[in-house]
């Protein structure tokens, strides 16, 4: 192993599993490099979908270019911990295990004290320098800038130098400075993922699961939020029931609602919910009244804040 532990995603979206042996047969496309998350997708029936989240196979995802901190290596798996993903199974970051090929070493990755590129399109594609493509990167990919261009931007990667086109990006002057939406622009971001397939441990644009949709978009809104939607629940400001506002994430619990939290969803306005509901469904919004939802509805919690334009 390098002297630094730092290393950085180098594939589209990298899956973080429970332990090594999480992965099944069926799950080879998303264990390699390259990987092809859209044949994996594909290859997997509901029955196996599930079973990511029934057999715990799955904890969550990295995106592109996401650094992560790698505690240590076992043939060729690596454990490791996500900064960006708040959580308290570890102070340092959400745990779980990444194939080693699917990481880079890089001691000096740093998206905070420079400019960066943020995804903003649904899929973006990587370009090499000579403009041939490499890959598909998700909604959220933040890599950083190396030069600004009409048609085209010029990044970093984990591989070397990329481009982007300037139509799917926006460019900040570092990830912690990228601008704070409101609560409909969080709705807004959730909108265009209307009729994705949920995927559980999802936190990329091929598949989200509820609290890695509602993590996503708040992120791409400038806030940095935990991973799992219990965390969520206590982390933001405590919002009255009566008192929602589109943008808010709402939280719902067993035994109508007195019990453990199981899902989040993001309030749409109208007494609508904006949701990635369980596998087998798709990102939707639906009316809560009359519904489970409405039954279990148990807290509201608020990361947005009121901006100026």
């Amino acid at each position: 192993m390098p002297t630094s532990n730092k290393y950085v995603v180098n594939v589209p979206v990298a899956t973080l599993w429970t332990k090594p042996e999480s992965a099944r047969d069926i799950d080879k496309e998303a264990t390699t490099k390259p990987l092809n998350i859209e044949a994996w997708l594909t290859k997997m029936d509901y029955d196996n979908r599930l079973d990511l989240c029934e057999a715990n196979r799955v904890q969550s995802q990295v995106l592109f270019g996401q650094a992560v901190q790698v505690l240590e290596e076992s043939g060729v798996w690596a454990k490791v911990v996500v900064p960006e993903q708040p959580s308290k199974k570890d102070e340092r970051g959400y745990p779980g295990w990444i194939p080693v090929c699917q990481l880079t070493p890089d001691a000096d990755w740093d998206l905070a004290n420079g400019p960066v590129a943020v995804v903003n399109s649904g899929k973006a594609i990587l370009y090499s320098s000579g403009r041939e493509p490499v890959m598909e990167l998700s909604y959220q990919t933040i890599l950083p800038l190396q030069e600004k261009g009409s048609e085209y931007i010029t990044v970093k990667t984990p591989d070397g130098i990329g481009l982007l086109k300037a139509e799917d990006v926006s460019m900040r002057t570092g990830i912690d400075n990228r601008r704070k939406g409101n609560g409909q622009d969080i709705v807004e971001a959730g909108k265009q993922f209307l009729g994705l397939p949920y995927l559980w441990g999802g936190m990329s644009s091929y598949g989200y699961d509820c609290s890695g949709f509602s993590y996503s978009v708040c992120r791409a809104n400038g806030y940095t939020i935990p991973r799992d939607a219990h965390e969520q629940a206590d982390a933001g400001a405590e919002i009255e029931l009566d008192k929602i506002q589109p943008g808010d994430l709402l939280f719902f619990a067993y035994e109508d609602g007195k019990g453990s939290i199981h899902h989040v969803g993001i309030y749409y306005g109208d007494g609508k919910l904006l949701h990635s509901p369980k596998t087998g469904k798709t990102v939707e919004i639906i009316d809560l009244e009359g519904t489970i939802y409405e039954k279990e509805l148990c807290a509201a919690s608020r990361y947005w804040q009121e901006t100026e334009e």
